[in-house]
């Protein structure tokens, strides 16, 4: 039993030279493709993988890991850096991947595949709706004009809703480390405790809550988790006792405070796994960083091989959606991402940055 709760310190963990934070956000990239592939043929959320024996889709546990990640090397990123290097590092991390898949997908992917003409096509509202509306307002449902008009969903980037809790909870690190709350132990603790309170009584009170209502909570709560881990490094021990909370939330399951538990056992779980030896080797960490392009283009590739194949299965569109949403990603890796590192790297002043940049989910 002594083994489920000893093990080494967050900070002992943090100190060696490798980590797998790079592969888990791939893993969870991937895993939320293969949660779509379901959804996307036939319409139904409750056909992807665990909704049914968990309440959550494998996606939304994959998007639980990203955020527990986030929480943590962001957190990490202003504690290393400071307020103005923390700005242009998440900015540059995230605004050139996110712009480029807008235009590629609305300028690009909606001219190959609309049914409308060229010329109706770049002239009709709609599109410049999409464009608009998906960079200022990270609005996922909207769609283009003569796009995808026979799938289930219509809409070109379905993912990119997360990016709203990701920029309020970047946000959320900002002002707490400029009022000096990140240098107070027991601030963020306190607003975790106070998320957690609060989805509980939620739980308690609405078991039919909006899943927008349970969203807004759930999210910020897993980074703030992730953040705590990161503040309490010193403290915090990693071992494998949070499977024990996972049991518990599967088999509490439609009663409070079962979701509640999920959230928090799988945000611990999340660095857990980030952190284990086995998987912090050096000949598995990706050579690229592909996890924000998996997780922006698998979606648009799932719709247009849905929209070409229409009576194919799910699983016959899974592997060359797959294999598509990699190749895609190494494009936006080395031909976007990548040069937008060296660029914040230059603004920064340095020629290498020194500490683990996630990646949005």
């Amino acid at each position: 039993m002594s083994a489920l709760f000893s093990g080494p310190t967050v900070a002992e963990a943090l100190a060696r030279p490798h980590n797998a934070f790079s592969g888990l956000r791939l893993v969870l990239a991937l895993m939320v493709v293969l949660s779509h592939a379901f959804s996307v043929v036939s319409g139904n959320p409750l056909d992807e993988p665990l909704t049914r024996a968990t309440g959550f889709s494998l996606g939304e546990h994959a998007v639980n890991g990203f955020f527990a990640v986030s929480g943590f090397l962001v957190t990490m990123s202003y504690d290393r850096r400071g307020w103005r290097d923390y700005v242009i590092a998440r900015s540059l991390r995230i605004l050139p991947g996110l712009v480029a898949a807008v235009l590629l997908v609305g300028l690009g992917l909606g001219t190959a595949l609309t049914r409308l003409p060229l010329t109706d096509y770049l002239a009709s509202p709609e599109l410049w709706r999409f464009v608009r509306g998906t960079l200022l307002s990270f609005k996922s449902n909207t769609s283009l004009p003569g796009l995808f008009e026979a799938n289930p969903y219509r809409s070109p980037l379905g993912t990119v809703w997360t990016l709203k809790y990701e920029t309020i909870c970047y946000v959320g690190v900002l002002a707490a480390g400029l009022v000096g709350l990140l240098r107070r132990r027991w601030a963020v603790p306190a607003l975790t405790l106070a998320l957690a309170l609060a989805l509980a009584g939620l739980e308690a009170a609405r078991p039919d809550m909006p899943k927008g209502t349970e969203t807004a909570l759930r999210l910020p709560l897993i980074f703030a988790a992730g953040a705590c881990l990161y503040l309490w490094r010193d403290r915090v021990r990693l071992g494998p006792w949070p499977l024990l909370g996972l049991a518990a939330a599967i088999w509490l399951q439609g009663h409070p405070p079962g979701r509640t538990l999920l959230f928090l056992s799988e945000s611990y779980a999340a660095i857990w796994l980030a952190f284990l030896p086995v998987l912090s080797r050096p000949a598995l960490d990706p050579p690229a960083d592909l996890s924000y392009g998996v997780y922006l283009y698998g979606w648009p590739i799932q719709q247009s091989l849905h929209a070409l194949f229409p009576s194919a299965s799910a699983l016959a569109l899974l592997t060359p959606a797959l294999l598509l949403a990699l190749l895609v990603a190494a494009l936006s890796w080395y031909g976007i991402e990548k040069p937008a590192l060296r660029l914040k790297a230059r603004a920064l002043g340095r020629r290498t940055l020194g500490t683990i940049e996630p990646a949005a989910p």
